[in-house]
């Protein structure tokens, strides 16, 4: 069965890093991605756009493909968004057979032992470790311990491996991007142009100028 992977986040906002990363999963995968905004991060401040501010984004930035479509299960979830309900949530939904793929960057791979119920993520899903050339960042600690068999090339069964995936490094930052409109400029062409055709969707980030 075709996979089902997940890249999630703030989305705070949405920029061409998230989706060049997305695109290139689902192609090396041939899976299906979705992207899925978090409601409450449990490990940074909360996003400067509201929930419905940032899937608006989202969808704009997503107009005009069909490979990536949008989540919103953790923004209809109260309390915070902990990756593990996700996916349990989507594994109820799909049953016990459909591969499921967690996309993650390498450096939060690497805090992965810090993650709450980090172990039953892999009960649930593979990780898929979207990694840039040159980039090798040595595990340690319990994490390495745990994931020193699950190494795959390829998604095998439901779950439970970690899969290398390289993506096109892009060294765009959410918060490069709020800093800019906090200083008044514009980040063109770090964000899909659709995000600027409508200005109510950009409106939240525009006022951290006046701030």
């Amino acid at each position: 069965m075709r996979p089902l992977a997940i890249l999630g986040g703030t989305f705070d906002p949405i920029h061409h890093g998230h989706l060049r990363a997305a695109w290139e999963a689902a192609e090396a995968l041939d899976a299906e991605v979705r992207m899925v905004p978090a409601r409450t991060p449990p490990h940074r401040p909360p996003p400067v756009a509201d929930a419905a501010g940032r899937v608006a984004l989202l969808r704009a930035a997503l107009s005009g493909q069909h490979r990536l479509s949008i989540d919103t299960r953790e923004l209809e979830r109260e309390g915070p968004s902990y990756t593990v309900d996700t996916l349990a949530s989507l594994r109820d939904e799909m049953g016990p057979e459909r591969p499921l793929v967690l996309l993650v960057g390498m450096d939060a791979f690497a805090g992965l032992a810090s993650w709450h119920r980090w172990r039953d993520l892999f009960a649930l899903a593979h990780v898929g470790v979207l990694t840039r050339p040159g980039a090798d960042q040595a595990l340690s600690g319990p994490l390495a311990d745990f994931v020193a068999d699950r190494h795959a090339a390829h998604v095998q069964g439901p779950a439970g491996s970690v899969i290398g995936i390289a993506i096109t490094p892009l060294d765009i930052a959410a918060t490069a991007i709020r800093e800019t409109f906090a200083a008044g400029r514009e980040p063109r062409f770090l964000l899909p142009s659709a995000c600027f055709e409508d200005e109510t969707l950009l409106a939240p980030y525009r006022a951290l100028a006046s701030v």
